[in-house]
C-alpha cells in the first residue's frame, strides 16, 4: 500500500506526515505570543481569514533553535479535529511512498521518546522520520488549542 507523505526539514533532519491532515503550507508570518502558554506553543496568526494556534515543532520535539530563514514554513494540519499552525525551518516535497520501505520506531531507537514516531522510511541513502500528527499534541493540549481560537480561556 502507498502513503503520500509531506516531507519537511527540522534542522538537518527530515520528517513526513500524511498528506490528508495537511491544510496548507505558507511562508512565515506575524505571529502574537500568548501570555502563559507552552514554551513550544508560539502564538496565534491569522491565517486567511482564521484564527490559527501556532506550534515550532523544533521546540515541542526538544530540538535545537535554529534561526528563521526565507525558508521557514507553517503547516497547517488537522490534529483530531484541531486546526494547528506547525513552523518548519522548511518544506521539501510531497512523496508516495510505499510501506514496505517503512521501519518501526519498536526497538530501533531505545532510549529516545517515539511517541510521536510512527515509523523511519528509508529512501535512496536518506532516511525520513514517519509523524503520527494526533500525537504531537496530548488530548488536553488540543484542547487548549481550540479554546484559544474560540476565545475562551
Amino acid at each position: 500500500m502507498e502513503k503520500q507523505l509531506v516531507v519537511f526539514e527540522l534542522g538537518k533532519e527530515q520528517f513526513g506526515i500524511g498528506i490528508e491532515s495537511v491544510e496548507g503550507i505558507v511562508k512565515m508570518q506575524e505571529i502574537v505570543r500568548i501570555p502563559y502558554a507552552p514554551s513550544y506553543m508560539e502564538g496565534i496568526t491569522n491565517l486567511r481569514g482564521a484564527v490559527l494556534p501556532v506550534i515550532d515543532l523544533r521546540k515541542r520535539f526538544e530540538l535545537p533553535a535554529e534561526e528563521e530563514t526565507r525558508d521557514t514554513r507553517i503547516i497547517s494540519a488537522n490534529m483530531d479535529g484541531v486546526k494547528i499552525g506547525m513552523i518548519v525551518s522548511s518544506v521539501s516535497e510531497v512523496l508516495t511512498i510505499d510501506d514496505s520501505i517503512i521501519e518501526t520506531p519498536q526497538g530501533m531507537m531505545s532510549g529516545v521518546n517515539t511517541q510521536f514516531i510512527t515509523g523511519v522510511a528509508k529512501i535512496d541513502s536518506r532516511l525520513v522520520i514517519l509523524l503520527s500528527l494526533p500525537d504531537i499534541l496530548s488530548s488536553e493540549e488540543k484542547k487548549s488549542a481550540a479554546k484559544i481560537v474560540e476565545g475562551k480561556s
